[in-house]
């Protein structure tokens, strides 16, 4: 009776969750009509938007991808002193208001501080320009691909490497041929994730490039100039970008096991 209890409750407080996930969505993605939606995705205003979003976000997983994996590995495979530190650090872009990440960049880069003249005297505006944009969407988008890829690294048997080690192939090849493979599944899911939270952000964004626009900073202006109306069919829009990143997240994440360090005897 306990247990019919407890499963009961379990299904109502999940069923309470996921209404309140849905119906926020489903009542903005509802409340435009079909021609306000096809008007809005022939706006040149809005294609440039979504385009620059899209753009930029991919940039800043990429760039995540390069110089974040060797570091996923690192932890995944190292134990060392600070580790916990250097694992805290990199999960401190989550945590900090994003706003404040927004102010901490502009301090770097604006003209106050010796980097930012440095970039400017070499001819590299940051401050309203989609390279700014980048910068700030590989911020706050790095801790979910540093740590879907660790967690990839970490499920490679690492009994394959030594085998891999032992027949005379360098860490480099070994790296290449045995381990990235293995893990390819996990770092695609965090180049996903990665790129998926880096079009979402907005408090960063508008205070580092407010022009040019991306599309979350396009909807916040229309909506306080011309209220939901207007503002609604650039949501659904991005929402259907969203949702098309995460159902390529999901058939990623479909496929057959990964090798299992369970198989050794």
């Amino acid at each position: 009776m306990r247990k019919e209890s407890f499963l009961w409750l379990a299904l109502a407080s999940s069923f309470l969750v996921l209404l309140f996930i849905l119906v926020p969505l489903l009542r903005m993605v509802s409340a435009p009509s079909l021609a306000a939606l096809r008007a809005t995705i022939i706006d040149p205003e809005v294609l440039r938007s979504l385009w620059l979003s899209l753009y930029t976000g991919i940039s800043a997983a990429l760039i995540c991808f390069v110089f974040g994996t060797p570091l996923a590995w690192l932890l995944a495979r190292s134990e060392f002193r600070g580790k916990r530190v250097v694992e805290a650090i990199v999960d401190l872009p989550i945590v900090i208001p994003h706003p404040v990440v927004g102010i901490a960049l502009l301090g770097l880069v604006g003209k106050n501080f010796w980097f930012g003249r440095l970039l400017h005297e070499f001819g590299l505006r940051l401050v309203g320009n989609p390279l700014g944009i980048i910068m700030v969407m590989t911020f706050v988008g790095l801790p979910f691909y540093l740590q879907s890829a660790k967690e990839g690294f970490a499920s490679v048997p690492p009994r394959l490497e030594h085998v891999a080690r032992s027949l005379g192939a360098s860490m480099f090849t070994t790296f290449f041929t045995v381990t990235f493979p293995l893990a390819r599944r996990a770092i695609l899911s965090g180049i996903i994730m990665c790129c998926a939270r880096a079009i979402s952000e907005f408090g960063a964004v508008v205070i580092i490039a407010y022009h040019p626009m991306i599309a979350p900073v396009l909807m916040f202006e229309r909506f306080q100039s011309y209220g939901l109306k207007y503002s609604q069919p650039v949501a659904v829009w991005l929402i259907v970008v969203c949702l098309l990143l995460f159902v390529s997240l999901r058939l990623v994440g479909r496929g057959p096991e990964r090798t299992r360090s369970g198989g050794a005897r």
